[in-house]
């Protein structure tokens, strides 16, 4: 599943505006999977090193949003 949805933020990145709405998904991958890795983390079912996967796909998840804000008015 995570190898089909790199290869649809790859189609995204081909034409934001086209596949705008194919945004939204993506928001939700991102973000719940880091929410999991947290709470996981928070938990102590994760190590500190498993947790450091969170951050770049955060950081992605909040660029989506901001793609996606952006392409609003093409």
């Amino acid at each position: 599943m995570a190898l089909a949805w790199q290869f649809a933020f790859l189609v995204i990145g081909t034409d934001p505006a086209r596949f705008r709405w194919l945004m939204l998904p993506g928001i939700v991958e991102k973000l719940g999977y880091c929410l999991t890795m947290g709470v996981l983390y928070l938990q102590g079912r994760i190590t500190y090193v498993d947790a450091l996967v969170i951050p770049p796909d955060l950081v992605l998840g909040v660029l989506f949003v901001v793609a996606f804000a952006k392409t609003s008015g093409s």
